[in-house]
């Protein structure tokens, strides 16, 4: 019974940005499909057969426990963004579906489920911040974590890329379109987003706490743009409105690319100012997801990338990158273990 209430309590305190577990788990299960290590691949998939459907379990049983509490997050500026790794993380398990299961009808189960996710998300997230009359200041109320809206919808650009090309007529160039748009859409939404987010580092006061793990989105944002659009160059020849946009499309791809390139360094020197200068403690908080998933998508989208566009002289990054992103993903998952065996007193 104890325990069942105290389990009962930390459901009011779960993270709506717990879905990054799903997120991470399975671009790093992705990126190691690409580069060969299939064992890999299948393992942490299998992971996240286990992790996705529980924490829908989890998020169900708040919404019935604590409806005041996910009310609360729902409209708060920092932790409703959080809300978009359940579409996010929906569109990465229907990629790994699709690729390492090969199963194009499980594919299309996770694109229906993340296609409803996308507007009653979105528009839910961003009506609340809109019309609501008590709002925080920019640099209490904005940070990385307002990017997931960007990498939940360049998500499913990715899937509808990957069930294009599996699907025949008529689907095939409906599907293309969507991703096509779904892809200019969240390219535009990062401009937007990441305008404020740029304001809010260099015209306000920094402490080491404001520099939350979100911020490393600031760069998966655009590792997952790359990622999709490298696929659009590859779906061209099926369909002629993205043969005659190919330059558009493999110009911006790059763009993409180099965006979030220009940002690792960037976001490595803050970590060291955050961690070792300033002696911020590191321990396990669930937005850490959010930093490892950035890590494994660059490896995917650089890999993707360079198949598409025949850039054989990178080939030696998506190797680097999978590295960094398998330690972070072991250290985060050692770190959940760790909080789950040993929880700390409240």
């Amino acid at each position: 019974m104890t325990s069942i209430k105290t389990f009962r309590a930390a459901l009011a305190g779960l993270s709506p940005a717990y879905f990054g577990m799903v997120m991470a788990t399975g671009i790093v299960s992705i990126a190691a499909h690409m580069l060969g290590h299939a064992w890999l691949a299948r393992a942490l998939f299998a992971v996240n057969c286990v992790a996705y459907p529980l924490l829908w379990l989890f998020n169900l049983l708040r919404v019935l426990w604590h409806p005041r509490a996910f009310a609360d997050d729902f409209a708060d500026h920092l932790r409703g963004p959080g809300f978009f790794t359940a579409i996010a993380a929906s569109g990465v398990l229907g990629s790994q579906t699709v690729l390492l299961a090969g199963s194009v009808r499980g594919g299309l189960v996770m694109w229906c489920i993340a296609v409803v996710l996308w507007p009653l998300l979105t528009y839910a997230i961003f009506t609340i911040f809109t019309v609501k009359q008590s709002k925080p200041p920019l640099d209490q109320g904005i940070n990385g974590g307002w990017l997931l809206a960007v990498v939940a919808t360049q998500s499913i650009a990715v899937l509808s890329a990957l069930l294009a090309v599996r699907i025949g007529q008529p689907w095939r160039l409906e599907l293309n379109f969507f991703a096509l748009s779904m892809w200019l859409w969240g390219g535009m939404l990062y401009i937007w987003m990441m305008s404020l987010i740029f304001y809010r580092y260099t015209f306000f006061g920094f402490q080491p706490g404001d520099l939350s793990p979100p911020y490393w989105i600031n760069m998966g944002a655009m590792a997952i743009s790359t990622l999709a659009g490298s696929l659009l160059i590859v779906n061209a020849p099926d369909a002629p409105f993205l043969a005659s946009l190919a330059p558009f499309i493999k110009g911006f791809t790059i763009f993409y690319w180099a965006t979030g390139t220009w940002w690792i360094p960037m976001l490595i020197v803050l970590g060291f100012w955050r961690h070792v200068y300033r002696r911020f403690p590191l321990r396990y908080d669930p937005l850490y997801w959010g930093a490892v998933f950035p890590l494994g998508m660059y490896a995917a989208s650089t890999h993707e990338m360079i198949a598409a566009l025949g850039l054989g002289f990178l080939a030696p990054i998506p190797q680097a990158a999978f590295i960094a992103a398998v330690a972070a993903w072991l250290a985060t998952f050692a770190g959940l273990l760790r909080g789950v065996l040993r929880p700390r007193p409240t």
